[in-house]
């Protein structure tokens, strides 16, 4: 289950398994390493999430706001969501191959906890 995603815009889904509509969130997709580098560095917020792949760890050194980050294995199952503060390092997640990003307290908003499935539609 290799994902190659394009940089770009998508949507994630959240909860949408079993038929049902699930939550809906404009997604950015850095899957370049360029992009995955800066990454939301230098931003004050961000509409919707940001998708890093592949990644297992991110930092927030030189951001300028907490954000939620979402660590996803290879079947897009949240292992872990932690809020990370400014100037931090997060631990590398060994089952981790993707990450979510977001505005701190988003993720909570959006139902993303461990264990949810989330669907990722490129567009």
């Amino acid at each position: 289950m290799g994902r190659r995603w394009r940089d770009g815009k998508g949507v994630l889904v959240v909860g949408g398994e079993g038929g049902g509509a699930g939550v809906r969130v404009p997604l950015e997709i850095a899957g370049s390493y360029r992009a995955r580098t800066k990454g939301l560095l230098g931003r004050d917020s961000v509409e919707g999430a940001m998708l890093l792949s592949p990644a297992n760890n991110v930092h927030t050194f030189r951001m300028r706001m907490p954000i939620d980050v979402a660590y996803l294995d290879r079947r897009l199952t949240v292992i872990a969501v932690r809020t990370m503060r400014p100037g931090r390092l997060g631990a590398p997640r060994l089952r981790s191959r993707h990450v979510l990003e977001a505005e701190a307290g988003a993720m909570a908003g959006w139902g993303v906890r461990a264990g949810v499935r989330v669907e990722v539609a490129q567009e």
